[in-house]
């Protein structure tokens, strides 16, 4: 897959098809039409494309408001690498950038990308005060020389799935059915840093893990998950809040990784939540806490087989 982050420096040979957003999550709509986008870009022999930003619009736009996000753009990467995608531009969102028009800004795709399709979402509009919604891109289609295909969204029962719907059911605790609307289990990449060691006092060792402020971190709980590293998946048990029994700490996330013995400090892992467990709760002491982290390990291991 070919990325550019400097649109004018694109210079593409070949006619491409294209798909503009955040994609935030990839999630099971998104996949939906990214699959699409990529057989009909086969069947024509054109170059299929994902024109996304960094950072997220709405961190740009309303920075008091709500910025925590589902993938970074490193999962971004890796994730339509896998898919089979062709072309990935990401390009710097700026309030410059969020005052272009809709028809600059797909004339620039049309001169620096040679677009001859654009596939979009129902609901989607860009450019200043949002007026490229699927009509008026149309309408522009047809003067500049691209046609527009609008996709239906991909619904979980009832239910639109949405970054958003995903985000409320993550910081909800509802990590299986945020997976569902995902495709896969929501993760966190995270570099592994020293804690106090009650874990391994306890005789628990836990990986303490440092986290991007803006990652969608999980409701406090303790969750059946897995650890990924270095090509291998392990077993875990994750705990988020901030370790009542000894006094509130500092909210923190950590793994006890079941079948694994080693140093993590320094080394960077990925934290897949399957399940929630139970709610974080204070226990008298010490004693009781290690026996319900017996039955806790004992509990995910049946999830996770």
């Amino acid at each position: 897959m070919r990325i550019i982050r400097d649109l004018h420096q694109a210079q593409s040979e070949h006619e491409t098809i294209l798909t503009i957003g955040a994609f935030d999550g990839l999630h099971l709509g998104h996949q939906d039409l990214l699959q699409q986008l990529m057989h009909r870009a086969q069947q024509t022999d054109r170059v299929s494309g994902v024109v996304t930003f960094d950072p997220l619009p709405r961190t740009v736009l309303h920075p008091a408001g709500n910025t925590i996000c589902l993938t970074t753009t490193e999962d971004k990467i890796e994730l339509l690498t896998q898919w089979g995608l062709d072309l990935l531009v990401i390009l710097p969102f700026t309030l410059e950038l969020a005052r272009t028009s809709a028809r600059d800004f797909v004339q620039m795709l049309c001169e620096y990308l040679h677009m001859t399709e654009l596939w979009i979402g129902w609901d989607f509009s860009l450019g200043r005060g949002r007026a490229g919604n699927a009509s008026a891109l149309t309408k522009l289609g047809k003067a500049i020389g691209f046609h527009v295909h609008v996709i239906e969204p991909v619904r979980d029962g009832p239910v639109v799935i949405s970054s958003t719907q995903i985000r409320h059911l993550i910081t909800a605790g509802r990590v299986r059915e945020a997976a569902e609307m995902l495709g896969r289990y929501h993760e966190l990449r995270a570099v592994v840093i020293s804690g106090e060691g009650r874990g391994k006092r306890l005789g628990f060792p836990t990986a303490n893990l440092q986290l991007s402020e803006h990652c969608a971190v999980p409701a406090s709980g303790v969750y059946a998950a897995y650890v990924a590293y270095r090509e291998q998946r392990f077993p875990a048990v994750a705990n988020i809040g901030c370790r009542p029994t000894f006094g509130a700490g500092e909210h923190s996330v950590e793994a006890y990784l079941l079948d694994f013995s080693g140093n993590l400090y320094g080394e960077h892992i990925c934290l897949q939540f399957v399940e929630r467990l139970r709610e974080e709760r204070r226990f008298p002491n010490a004693e009781a806490l290690c026996a319900q982290i017996e039955k806790d390990i004992a509990q995910a291991r049946e999830i996770l087989q």
